[in-house]
């Protein structure tokens, strides 16, 4: 089997959080230690292989019955820093969704309604004994959203063509996280002196306290993720997302309406384009 052939593709985006050794408790401390001393980290394409495995269970699994162990692992300016995977935890989360994104005869084929109750009932357990649990990485299918983009600039853009021997393409973007609080600061400011409440107001709300559970020495990563192999290279290449966001923003602040205007809709086309392929044959 070739490289390109063996790679699973989810058409999904990430945001994650990777924090530095010193955030977690003595126990995970050790743990994460040991971890990112190993030889080989596994990558997200195991992490996919191992959820998809869980889901073709007989009878199916909504959730991994236990708890994942594994991280991603990042190094910044010298210190070693994890966003640990919590497989089990985003999949409860992502549950409540479900109904969203399928009709409701698919989705109780694929979890019959017993199997996502049973996951719920264990997620109100679980999330007593753990009420400050939340998660290092968000999920969005078939998009990037807009709000996500408000935390980079254009220049942490860093993208990777697909390599001759099968290497995957990459385009992510990577920022300290007093950065993205500060770019997220700013542009929610910049949004409320001028635009009436809206969804994107309360998208950079919610990320916003998200981002205020982390470390504030912490790396904050935008990675497209399995889109990469649903979009054309000269998509990718042509994609200026995080500068569109910031134009936007920094003609709102100006008062240039048309400008901030011309921005958004080179973004939207973009998204829709992107968004339209989830419905292609």
């Amino acid at each position: 089997m070739s490289v390109v052939s063996s790679v699973l593709v989810p058409y999904a985006s990430y945001l994650r959080v990777y924090e530095p050794l010193a955030a977690f408790p003595e126990d995970e401390r050790v743990h994460w230690t040991r971890y990112a001393a190993r030889d080989r980290i596994p990558t997200a394409q195991d992490e996919l292989r191992r959820s998809l495995a869980d889901l073709a269970a007989t009878p199916p699994a909504g959730v991994p019955v236990h708890e994942s162990a594994d991280a991603f692992v990042a190094e910044v300016d010298g210190v070693v820093c994890v966003c640990p995977w919590r497989t089990r935890l985003r999949g409860w989360l992502a549950l409540d969704g479900l109904a969203e994104l399928f009709p409701g005869p698919v989705l109780d084929a694929v979890l019959p309604p017993v199997v996502r109750g049973q996951a719920l009932a264990d997620h109100e357990r679980w999330a007593e004994r753990n009420p400050d649990a939340r998660p290092w990485i968000r999920t969005a299918v078939w998009q990037v959203p807009v709000r996500w983009f408000v935390l980079f600039a254009d220049e942490e853009r860093e993208h990777v063509v697909a390599g001759p021997d099968g290497e995957p393409p990459v385009l992510r973007y990577r920022t300290p996280m007093v950065q993205a609080r500060r770019r997220l600061a700013r542009s929610l400011r910049t949004l409320r002196e001028t635009m009436d409440e809206g969804p994107l107001t309360a998208g950079l709300v919610d990320i916003g306290r998200w981002l205020e559970e982390f470390h504030p020495r912490a790396l904050v990563e935008l990675d497209y993720g399995g889109l990469v192999h649903a979009l054309p290279e000269r998509h990718l290449g042509d994609d200026r997302s995080a500068a569109d966001v910031a134009e936007g923003i920094a003609a709102l602040r100006a008062g240039d309406a048309e400008r901030a205007a011309e921005a958004y809709t080179r973004l939207a086309e973009r998204w829709r384009a992107v968004r339209d392929r989830q419905f292609a044959n």
